[in-house]
């Protein structure tokens, strides 16, 4: 491979990512078409694809990795993702190692719902966690559930997966063992979030009234009556919002378990069905 580019586009990243080196790796090898561990353990001979250098231009210009290469790994699943779709993060497996945990090596879920899917992050995250469950995933937006549709086929579990577009948990009837939910939490005015998810990712997706609790307060009363016995929800949040969002589900007679991401921020809030 060409190290000259790549170290050209290292050094333009530096100006706008806290990894440039990483970020040209990963651009070269999409523009390759192949991995960044073959990229580095069995690199291709000559000189990059043309299509590298506008990869970079679109990074320097703030663009997400995960748009530009058109994917984004998620627990032992990779997505493909793009513009007017909420790119996944590390923070929301939280999630899933809760349901992970919740569950053991004994049971298992047999029906999963994931409120707020986008691309089928946590649904899909779930139904191959557990390849005998089956689960819906409810979207508002038709663009993410476009996305969705094509991550199941892709990933081969369609056939165990329903799409469908909603205001969360309006109209969902049955219950189910596990609830999944990322529902937007940033506050309208919130300074601490970067500009590049400002600018590029869905707002609808991110913001959430002034406190950035709107959407939880919508939500909330429509999950106890959803879980089954034995079952868990979990419900990702700010990392400033654990004790409002637990309150909220304290309203509707629910106890609480608050569980941290690996940067040991508050992430989660948990509650079980009845045992």
């Amino acid at each position: 491979m060409s190290q000259r580019a790549l170290d050209r586009a290292t050094n333009e990243l530096k100006s706008v990512s806290d990894t440039p080196r990483l970020d040209a790796e990963l651009l070269l090898a999409a523009a390759f078409g192949i991995g960044r561990d073959r990229l580095l353990l069995d690199p291709p001979q000559g000189k990059a694809p043309p299509a590298f250098e506008e990869m970079v231009k679109r990074r320097v210009n703030g663009e997400p990795i995960a748009y530009i290469t058109g994917q984004r790994a998620f627990w032992t699943i990779d997505l493909e993702v793009g513009p007017g779709v909420l790119i996944p993060r590390p923070d929301s497996e939280t999630l899933i190692e809760a349901a992970v945990e919740h569950f053991g090596t004994e049971r298992a879920p047999a029906r999963v719902l994931d409120l707020g899917t986008g691309p089928g992050t946590l649904l899909l995250a779930a139904l191959d966690q557990w390849p005998d469950a089956t689960g819906i995933g409810v979207d508002v937006s038709e663009t993410a559930l476009d996305y969705a549709r094509r991550n199941a086929k892709r990933i081969g579990i369609d056939g165990r997966a329903q799409w469908r577009t909603g205001d969360w948990a309006d109209g969902v009837e049955g219950r189910f063992d596990l609830i999944l939910c990322n529902p937007p939490y940033v506050a309208d005015d919130d300074s601490e979030l970067d500009e590049d998810v400002r600018k590029f990712e869905p707002a609808e997706a991110l913001f959430a009234g002034a406190d950035g609790l709107d959407q939880y307060r919508r939500l909330i009363p429509q999950l106890p009556p959803l879980l089954a016995d034995g079952g868990l929800c979990a419900i990702e949040i700010g990392h400033r919002q654990g004790r409002d969002v637990a309150k909220l589900l304290q309203a509707e007679g629910q106890i609480t378990e608050l569980r941290h991401d690996l940067g040991g921020r508050p992430r989660a809030v948990l509650f079980r069905g009845n045992v």
